[in-house]
C-alpha cells in the first residue's frame, strides 16, 4: 500500500463500459514525514467516496482489482482507505 493525497478529479465520458459508475480521482503519492508529493500524479478507481485534499491508502497492479466490485476490471490502480492518522517513531 502506497500513502497518497487525492489532487483532483477525471471525468471521463467516453470509457471502457466496465468503467462506467466508477469515480476516478487524481491521487499523489507522498512521503509520510513531510508530507509532500512526489512529481507523479495518478489516476485511481476510488471504492471508499475519498475527497480532494484527503490522505489516502493506494494499491496498485493485481491488488487493485482485489479490491471489493473491481474484479475483471481495466484499472491499475485503486483506493481503499481513506487515512485518519499517520503516527512515526522516531
Amino acid at each position: 500500500m502506497i500513502l497518497a493525497r487525492v489532487v483532483g478529479t477525471v471525468v471521463a465520458t467516453r470509457k471502457d463500459s466496465r468503467l462506467v459508475s466508477s469515480k476516478l480521482l487524481v491521487v499523489q503519492p507522498i512521503d509520510p514525514r513531510s508530507k509532500t508529493g512526489a512529481s507523479n500524479y495518478l489516476v485511481a478507481v476510488d471504492t471508499v467516496d475519498a475527497g480532494v485534499g484527503e490522505t489516502v491508502l493506494i494499491v496498485s497492479g493485481s491488488s487493485a482489482r482485489m479490491a471489493t466490485g473491481l474484479k475483471d476490471r481495466p484499472i491499475d490502480t485503486a483506493i481503499v482507505g481513506i487515512v485518519d492518522a499517520v503516527e512515526l517513531a522516531d
